[in-house]
């Protein structure tokens, strides 16, 4: 991002992945020391492609209520594996699985729920689980949707739920919403609901204590039709007077533009835009009180995407990692189901910018589920070794380029067209997802208005953009193609 004064800006670029967690244990979770649950009712939902799934598992605690849980079940065929993992911690010994409750939804009072869940991959067939325990004691009242009860056995009076798998169900409407449905990480790809690879393209906006004026229905109603973005990236500077000098107005701010995005069809990315310092554990508690309030608010929504930290720049990736693991429950706690952003070091550039790579984030990947790595490139300025970095990294971590500019990285100059076109392939080539900086009139090359733009009432067409606004323009309303079965 760009800073209003702008100090020279800093070289970037970034990965991503999701981690995997430790499992093949010789021993499985003990059963939590808290009362045994008296009742329990479990839901498995799974979502299958090639080789891998992911499961979604709610737990209703029918009986007394805990202080501690812990979750058994066996899966029916033995090449199914755990993966990836969130809102647990998980062990597997053969077709065993524990799943034990985390700080956050340890606590389960009568009659409440908690979902957790994880990625795993199979072999042969993926039949779902059909016997659950919590604390020990069977879960009498367990659904599961996936493998409905024989003919033989009796009806209850709450049927289980008869909704067809998401890969049956046809869209409902043409907006990159309405298609894609809620998103998920499936190997090192963003899928949709359909369990298929997608690459969503769009914008991101300025600091929003700069150029609020730039967000209006009819600039927002040309990117969505006249752009044709997929996504509309909400940089809420925390910094810089921004979040820090009125959280509550900032929250308030970035909630609405949530809901603008939505009802224009597009994705939301929230950005906790942080860059000076470069450290995130600076505003560690600030990004828990940010984050526990709009994943609250935002939770029944699927077109929110959780970035948690922009550029984290000057410090190691483990303490982006040690970062990101604090952040993460607070989000999942409200929104299981959020994909979340983690900034890589070196202002987001896997460490290439600070002279590494990342293989630091392949051999020590964020102990979470469901999570994307980011990568920045300002393509005047970082040009073959960044995108060869970018393209080693994208075939072991799950990456979105959650920001880059057509110029220099101090985000004026001249468009690199020939840069920028190279960039562009590669990240279709890919399907690794993007937003430019900046949909504003700023004064700057990166800027994709011409000065003054935000204060008339006019953002269609090409008579209005910049060099930089023109040529991403003509990018993004290409065809989509989103897959769907």
């Amino acid at each position: 991002m760009i800073t209003i004064p702008r100090p020279a800006r800093r070289p970037v670029l970034a990965a991503a992945a999701a981690a995997a967690l430790a499992l093949g244990a010789s021993m499985l979770l003990p059963p939590h020391s808290a009362m045994a649950a008296s009742g329990c009712a479990v839901t498995y939902t799974a979502n299958s492609w090639t080789g891998g799934f992911t499961a979604s598992v709610t737990i209703e605690n029918v009986g007394d209520a805990v202080d501690g849980w812990t979750l058994g079940f066996a899966f029916p065929d033995g090449g199914q594996r755990l993966g990836q993992g969130w809102s647990a911690t998980y062990q597997q010994r053969g077709q065993a699985v524990n799943a034990q409750s985390v700080s956050y939804n340890a606590p389960l009072a009568s009659g409440a729920s908690t979902t957790i869940g994880f990625n795993g991959t199979f072999t042969g067939s993926n039949p779902s689980p059909t016997s659950f325990t919590l604390n020990g004691t069977t879960c009498t009242g367990a659904t599961n949707p996936a493998t409905p009860p024989p003919t033989t056995t009796p009806p209850t009076t709450t049927p289980p739920p008869t909704t067809p798998p998401p890969t049956t169900a046809p869209p409902t409407g043409t907006t990159p919403v309405a298609v894609n449905g809620q998103l998920r990480v499936c190997g090192v790809n963003l899928c949709n609901k359909y369990g298929r690879p997608i690459q969503l393209r769009g914008m991101s906006t300025h600091g929003l204590q700069w150029f609020s004026q730039c967000y209006n229905d009819t600039s927002l109603d040309a990117l969505a039709t006249d752009w044709r973005s997929d996504l509309l990236r909400i940089s809420m500077y925390v910094q810089e007077d921004g979040y820090e000098t009125n959280p509550t107005a900032f929250t308030n701010r970035v909630n609405t533009l949530v809901d603008e995005a939505g009802e224009r069809g597009m994705y939301a990315l929230i950005d906790f835009h942080t860059l000076t310092p470069g450290d995130p554990m600076f505003n560690l508690q600030r990004a828990k009180t940010f984050f526990a309030s709009v994943a609250a608010r935002n939770a029944h929504k699927n077109n929110v995407i959780y970035e948690i930290t922009n550029e984290p720049n000057g410090v190691s990736w483990q303490t982006i990692k040690s970062y990101a693991e604090q952040v993460i429950p607070v989000i999942r706690a409200n929104d299981p189901d959020g994909i979340v952003i983690v900034g890589t070091r070196g202002w987001s550039s896997l460490g290439v910018s600070e002279g590494g790579n990342s293989t630091e984030v392949i051999n020590n990947p964020v102990n979470a589920g469901n999570i994307i790595y980011a990568f920045h490139f300002y393509a005047a300025s970082h040009r073959d070794n960044y995108r060869a970095e970018l393209e080693r990294a994208a075939a072991r971590l799950p990456m979105f380029v959650t920001e880059f500019g057509t110029v220099t990285y101090t985000g004026g100059g001249a468009v690199d067209a020939a840069s920028s076109t190279a960039w562009l392939d590669l990240l279709d080539r890919l399907k690794i997802s993007y937003a430019n900086w900046t949909y504003s009139d700023a004064d700057e090359g990166s800027a994709a208005f011409r000065p003054g733009t935000c204060y008339g009432g006019t953002y269609t067409g090409t008579g209005v953009l910049t060099e930089s606004g023109a040529f991403m323009r003509d990018r993004i309303r290409t065809p989509d193609n989103f897959p769907t079965s």
